[in-house]
């Protein structure tokens, strides 16, 4: 089974600092649908990992959340496009539970849902947490320059092996690519 893990704020739709906290306030970043889509037409699955603290801290509740998952997915489906799984963390940040990255819950919550090992999978992200989380679990972290990507490359303390491209759409070319050449 191919599989791809990505984040979603900064990844697949514009971040912001005031939250997105509505369907309305959900735009997908150029590029990362008819990505999403061409992962999908190739027999990929994809499964989503977001941190949502917005949930703990009222901005939004657990239907708006939905809606806007909702909203992704109507985009996607005329592209052809889809996600397999939306895996959120609901908690704040001082809430210390497992699942908000970079702790490794929903990546475990993954793993478990495909039965599979997460091993080398590529995992998609734009913040330090992402990657970190990512590389716990043994994925291949992959950082994206869209959302906060820019200002995490600057980091010292990436992981080790981390793959930096532009965008979501260079990551799946790149994939693509190499497993139709292998």
């Amino acid at each position: 089974m191919k599989l791809i893990i990505l984040d979603r704020d900064g990844v697949i739709n514009t971040d912001s600092e005031d939250y997105v906290k509505h369907p309305d306030e959900w735009h997908p970043i150029e590029g990362s649908l008819p990505a999403i889509a061409r992962l999908h037409q190739a027999g990929w699955k994809i499964a989503v990992a977001s941190n949502q603290s917005g949930l703990a801290r009222g901005y939004f509740d657990a239907t708006t959340l939905h809606a806007m998952h909702q909203k992704c997915l109507s985009l996607l489906t005329p592209l052809g496009g889809s996600i397999d799984a939306f895996f959120v963390c609901p908690h704040g940040p001082d809430d210390g539970c497992r699942c908000r990255k970079p702790g490794t819950g929903l990546f475990d919550e993954i793993a478990k849902r495909f039965d599979t090992s997460l091993i080398g999978v590529p995992a998609v992200g734009d913040s330090l947490r992402d990657l970190q989380a990512s590389a716990a679990v043994g994925c291949q972290p992959w950082l994206v320059l869209t959302g906060n990507g820019t200002h995490t490359a600057k980091q010292p303390n990436l992981p080790a092996g981390t793959r930096v491209a532009a965008h979501l759409a260079e990551v799946v070319y790149q994939l693509l690519t190499q497993t139709e050449s292998a």
